[in-house]
């Protein structure tokens, strides 16, 4: 597998000085809560607004952690929107098992002033991606992709404009999460997933599942740094405690595989990234036990051009850092 630097990656390079413009969608449970505080506080980025999808939870259940998540990241606020509210043909299965019913732990935690701005996602995404430059604004994509797919529908010379889209999808070169093949977000609605891996993205980043694990994982000492850093550290690991409580039995310990603050470290500060390649992937949406799954031509074996890009594998130092200066437990530094 080929070790990709900054350059390496398509669609990487950030101006120096430049302020990027941002949109993020989001089905925001707890570890899309620990990316959306991480993005907030990059002074490199500004969000232009939220998208929200069902998911995780409801998607009035996203917009209510999502605002959650801007009062407790203390910088600005961009508008939340409110997005589809079911898959484009089959019904959602929640992740409560995982973030808790509420997708924050159960903690009972709701904003104390801010409200969803009127409007609805979709329609607003496009409405910014017109009144900018081509290229100018980029997409980070959390959840599952019903909001890009009826975007895309909808007005696809919008949706062209996009600089780059960074999607958390797909098991990367590794196993599922929900399935032995395939990862949540695209499983979740895969025929969503397939519009958008088809219409033909320049820059087109799925972070793989795999791209959290192993030493990416936040371990004990990360989780205790974090949570004794202050109030965001402490807001960003409490509100993942049902997921903690779940890896006591699947890793020996509490650890967090943090799925989208992965790709959002891989969106937003790409020197993390350690494994990244193109190649022509396909979203399985036959009935089947490997129905969600995405199949990455490693090998090359069909012959057909790459239509994406797949990151495997993160550099954990230099996500880590990352990781905690965004959240307040430590130094802002920028790798070499």
């Amino acid at each position: 597998m080929p070790t990709a630097s900054v350059h390496d990656v398509p669609g990487t390079r950030i101006t120096p000085g430049a302020r990027r413009k941002l949109i993020i969608d989001t089905d925001c449970g707890s570890d899309d809560a620990m990316a959306i505080a991480m993005a907030l506080n990059d002074p490199r980025y500004e969000i232009l607004m939220f998208s929200t999808v069902s998911g995780n939870v409801h998607v009035d259940q996203a917009i209510t952690n999502t605002l959650t998540t801007i009062e407790h990241a203390g910088t600005y606020e961009p508008p939340v929107y409110v997005g589809c509210e079911s898959m484009l043909l089959r019904p959602l299965v929640y992740a409560h098992e995982t973030h808790g019913d509420d997708g924050m732990g159960d903690l009972g935690l709701r904003p104390s002033r801010l409200r969803p701005a009127p409007g609805n996602g979709v329609l607003r995404m496009l409405e910014e991606l017109r009144s900018h430059e081509p290229g100018e604004i980029d997409v980070v994509a959390l959840g599952p992709l019903t909001n890009l797919a009826v975007a895309i529908r909808l007005d696809p010379q919008a949706m062209a404009r996009i600089g780059r889209l960074t999607v958390m999808g797909s098991a990367g070169l590794g196993r599922g999460n929900v399935t032995p093949v395939a990862e949540f977000n695209v499983w979740q609605d895969a025929e969503a997933a397939r519009i958008v891996l088809e219409f033909g993205f320049e820059h087109l980043t799925f972070v793989g599942w795999d791209a959290c694990l192993g030493e990416s994982m936040l371990d004990p000492d990360d989780i205790r740094r974090l949570r004794e850093s202050g109030p965001l550290g402490r807001f960003a690991i409490d509100c993942n405690r049902v997921l903690m409580a779940m890896n006591v039995e699947r890793f020996g310990d509490e650890y967090l595989d943090m799925a989208d603050p992965a790709a959002m470290a891989a969106a937003l500060h790409p020197e993390c990234i350690a494994e990244c390649d193109r190649y022509h992937c396909q979203i399985d949406v036959s009935d089947g036990p490997s129905y969600g799954s995405m199949l990455v031509d490693v090998n090359r074996f069909d012959g057909q051009p790459a239509n994406a890009a797949v990151c495997s594998r993160l550099h954990a130092d230099r996500y880590k850092r990352y990781l905690f200066a965004t959240l307040g437990a430590g130094e802002w530094r920028r790798d070499a």
